[in-house]
């Protein structure tokens, strides 16, 4: 099977540099992501925070440069990557009913503009927020590996598989590393305590869970391409977070099942089988050992 994933070189795959303090621009920094992001990540890096024009950036004024740009604008866009380590692009049209037109500009021409910028002002890697819905055409009983083709389930996840093939050409063709994030429903932990919200129980993520994602995937070292599953250590998973584990030492510390009191009765009461050793079976090799 095909690997999703690339390398620069031996050894462990989440190898990290040191403690350095690297120049990192966020992209669409005025949204959900990007701005729990800036809070939680301003002590740790120099961050360049670019907000659309007409965004309220109040928010994020106090955790670094903030900037105003265009995501079209692939002149604009040279500007604000020259001299950053790492392009955290989560700029785009999250609407997964969003039209083609929609689309065009924000996620099609923009994460072109973005990586071209990143490559041309010499970054070291651009981590691309797709998402689930690069994925989600397949049967809602499958589980989804990242070997696995794209299947997207709408035009939005049409645009984010654009943008993860595009990150594999510039990643194995122009020298850019690129780590793109399939995200799931990012929601606060109170969301997930919700019994309203048991839909998102295959595919939610944790603000702190996504968080520590990118921060992984901005510090690794090794890794010239990788699709990587954004999801929490939830107990049913839509998709597998196997190579996230593996390659940048990923290590969820949220779950759906144990958040929501509605979810969380029927694991009390009707445990899910492993069918295996745990679930208290003898040893096959008993009488040998």
């Amino acid at each position: 099977m095909a690997q999703s994933f690339t390398t620069t070189g031996t050894g462990a795959l989440a190898k990290t540099k040191g403690q350095t303090r690297r120049r990192v621009l966020v992209t669409g920094a005025a949204g959900r992501i990007g701005s729990y992001f800036a809070e939680h990540a301003h002590q740790k890096y120099d961050l360049r925070l670019m907000g659309m024009e007409g965004d309220d950036t109040r928010g994020i004024q106090e955790f670094g440069e903030v900037l105003t740009g265009d995501v079209e604008d692939l002149e604009r866009m040279k500007q604000v990557c020259d001299g950053i380590d790492t392009v955290v692009h989560m700029a785009g049209n999250p609407d997964p009913s969003a039209t083609w037109e929609r689309l065009l500009g924000t996620n099609i021409v923009g994460a072109y503009n973005t990586m071209v910028a990143a490559k041309a002002a010499g970054c070291r890697r651009v981590v691309f927020a797709s998402s689930i819905h690069a994925v989600s055409g397949y049967p809602a009983d499958v589980q989804v590996k990242t070997s696995e083709p794209v299947n997207p389930g709408d035009l939005y996840g049409v645009s984010k598989c654009f943008g993860e093939a595009l990150g594999r050409y510039m990643a194995e063709q122009e020298g850019l590393s690129v780590i793109a994030l399939r995200i799931g429903a990012f929601q606060p932990l109170e969301a997930a305590r919700e019994e309203n919200n048991v839909g998102m129980l295959d595919a939610f993520v944790s603000n702190r869970d996504l968080h520590q994602l990118i921060e992984r995937s901005i510090d690794v070292e090794n890794i010239r391409f990788a699709i990587l599953h954004g999801l929490s250590d939830n107990r049913f998973k839509r998709l597998d977070i196997s190579d996230a584990r593996a390659l940048v030492g990923y290590d969820p510390q949220d779950d759906f099942t144990r958040e929501n009191p509605a979810v969380d009765v029927l694991s009390q009461s009707e445990t899910v089988s492993g069918h295996n050793r745990a679930d208290g079976q003898e040893s096959g090799i008993r009488e040998e050992v």
